[in-house]
C-alpha cells in the first residue's frame, strides 16, 4: 500500500487505490490495539461523513477495532465537529472518516491519541510505524450505536447569544455533511437563512466542497446579492471550516473574520494572546498589537492550532483556510456553523452594523491566495530543504515553523508542504502590488526550479 496516505495530522487518500475497506479494517485493527497498549484506553468512537464511500468504511473499520477486543461506539453520519463533542462527553479518543475538502474521490481518517486534538507530527509518525508492524491484539469488543444530534444542538443554542436583531442570511451547505444538522441548530435558534445546496449529496454535485477556494463561493455571492442579504457562510464538506460573503457580495478573508472577533474579545476574556497560522496576513499581527494584545503565529493545521490554544489557554485561535476555535465559552470543538453564529451575534446586537463596517480601520495589504503546485509526496519536502538553503545563503530573515517563511523588508513569502495532497502550497504579500507580483514570481522561479532540478 502506498504509505504516503499518512500526513502530518490525518490520513487521506484516493478511494479505492489508497484508502478502500481493506485498508479501513486494518487502521481499525492498528488502532483498537493502540490505544488499548499505549494508551490503556478500551473504548473508542467512530462517526462518518457523507462520502459515498464513507459508509462501507466506517463498517470496515470498525469491524477492525472490535476486532482486538476494543469497544466502539458508532455516532453515524455526523459532522467533524460533532464527532469532536461526542469524543468530549464520552471522554473517548475516536476516529472520524473524513477527506474534509478534498476532492470527492478521496476519503480518509481523523484519529486522536490523546484528549487535547486530533493526532499531529510525532503521533502520526509512531502510530504509522505501528500500523507497519502489524503486531495487532485479538479479542471481540462490543459495538453500541449511540445518536448525538440532541446534546449538540442544545450544546449550539446554550454557547450562542443571538440578540433581536437577527441579520438577513444566507448559507451555503455545499451538499456537505451540515446538510444533516444545520436546519435544526438554525430552527432551534429562531433563525431562518436562505439555503442553498443544502440537499446531502457526497457527490458535491454543485461545487467542490472547500470555501477557502474563491470559485467555490461563486454561488453564494449570487445568492447574498439576490437576496439582498446581510452575510453569507459556506462550509466545507464535514462542516468544520467555515467561508464568509460580506453584504456587498465581497469574500471576507479569515484573516479579516478573525480581526472582526479579537475586536469584539480583546476586553471580555480571560486571554489577549490570539493564535494565527503563517499563512495568515500581517494586518491581523498588526490589528492584534494595535489592540494591545499579544499575537502568536504558529504552523498551518487544524489539530496543531486546536492543540495550542488549549496548551497555552488562549480564549481564540484559528488558521487561515477556516478553521476557528473558540473557548471564551464552552464551544472548542472547530465548527464552522458555531463561527458563523458567533458573527451573526454581533450583527443581531445592532441592526445599523454591516460587515463591511465591522472591517473598517484593518490595515490594507496586496497578498495572493494560496496557490498550490503539484510536486508529487516524495519530493515536496525535498523542494522545501532547497529553499531553506537558498534564504540561508542569501541572508533572508526566515520563519521555519511551517516549510519556510522568508521575510522581506516589503512583505513575505510563505512556501510549505501541504499536509493533505501531494503539493506546495505558495502565499505572499506585500505592500503594493508590484512589489506583490516580484516576489511571486521570484518564489515560483525556486519552485520550478527545484522541482526539475
Amino acid at each position: 500500500m502506498n504509505y504516503n496516505i499518512f500526513r502530518a495530522y490525518d490520513i487521506r487518500g484516493k478511494y479505492p487505490d489508497e484508502i478502500n475497506e481493506n485498508v479501513a479494517f486494518k487502521l481499525g485493527q492498528a488502532y483498537g490495539s493502540y490505544i488499548q497498549e499505549k494508551c490503556n484506553e478500551t473504548q473508542c468512537v467512530v462517526s462518518h461523513d457523507n462520502r459515498l464511500s464513507s459508509d462501507s468504511l466506517n463498517a470496515h473499520l470498525i469491524k477492525g477495532i472490535l476486532s482486538t477486543g476494543c469497544d466502539v461506539i458508532d455516532f453515524g453520519l455526523i459532522t467533524t465537529p460533532m464527532h469532536y463533542y461526542a469524543r468530549y462527553i464520552e471522554h473517548l479518543f475516536g476516529v472520524m472518516i473524513t477527506a474534509s475538502h478534498n476532492p470527492k474521490d478521496e476519503n480518509g481518517f481523523k484519529f486522536s491519541l490523546d484528549h487535547i486534538a486530533n493526532a499531529r507530527g510525532e503521533m502520526i509518525e509512531d502510530f504509522k510505524n505501528y500500523f507497519i508492524a502489524g503486531n495487532f491484539k485479538a479479542g471481540q469488543g462490543h459495538l453500541l450505536h449511540k445518536s448525538i444530534f440532541d446534546k449538540y444542538i442544545k450544546y449550539m443554542i446554550d454557547n450562542t447569544k443571538i440578540a433581536n436583531n437577527k441579520p438577513k442570511i444566507v448559507l451555503d451547505l455545499g451538499n456537505g455533511t451540515t446538510c444533516v444538522v444545520a436546519k435544526k441548530i438554525f430552527d432551534a435558534l429562531n433563525i431562518k437563512p436562505i439555503y442553498i445546496n443544502e440537499i446531502s449529496d457526497g457527490t458535491f454535485p454543485n461545487h467542490h466542497p472547500d470555501p477557502s477556494v474563491p470559485e467555490n463561493m461563486t454561488q453564494l455571492i449570487e445568492a447574498v446579492k439576490k437576496y439582498k442579504a446581510d452575510v453569507g457562510f459556506g462550509f466545507d464538506g464535514d462542516g468544520d471550516r467555515v467561508g464568509i460573503v460580506s453584504e456587498k457580495g465581497e469574500i471576507v478573508s479569515i484573516e479579516k473574520y478573525m480581526i472582526i472577533i479579537i475586536r469584539e474579545l480583546i476586553n471580555r476574556t480571560y486571554s489577549n494572546t490570539f493564535l494565527y497560522d503563517v499563512k495568515c496576513s500581517a494586518a491581523l499581527h498588526d490589528e492584534i498589537i494595535k489592540l494591545g494584545g499579544t499575537p502568536l503565529e504558529y504552523r498551518t493545521g487544524a489539530s496543531y492550532t486546536e492543540a495550542k490554544t488549549k496548551e497555552e489557554n488562549l480564549a481564540f485561535g484559528g488558521e487561515y483556510s477556516g478553521h476557528i476555535f473558540f473557548r471564551d465559552r464552552d464551544a472548542c470543538i472547530g465548527s464552522g456553523i458555531y463561527a458563523a453564529l458567533r458573527l451573526i451575534e454581533i450583527l443581531s446586537r445592532d441592526k445599523t452594523k454591516t460587515v463591511s463596517k465591522l472591517l473598517k480601520g484593518i490595515n490594507h495589504y496586496e497578498n495572493t491566495p494560496e496557490i498550490k503546485y503539484n510536486v508529487g509526496d516524495d519530493k515536496k519536502f525535498e523542494i522545501i530543504e532547497k529553499i531553506k538553503k537558498y534564504a540561508h545563503s542569501q541572508n533572508f530573515y526566515t520563519n521555519e515553523i511551517d516549510g519556510v517563511k522568508i521575510i522581506f523588508t516589503n512583505g513575505w513569502a510563505l512556501v510549505r508542504a501541504s499536509n493533505t495532497g501531494p503539493n506546495l502550497t505558495m502565499r505572499c504579500e506585500a505592500s503594493n502590488s508590484k512589489d506583490l507580483e516580484k516576489l511571486k514570481k521570484q518564489i515560483e522561479y525556486l519552485i520550478n526550479f527545484y522541482k526539475n532540478n
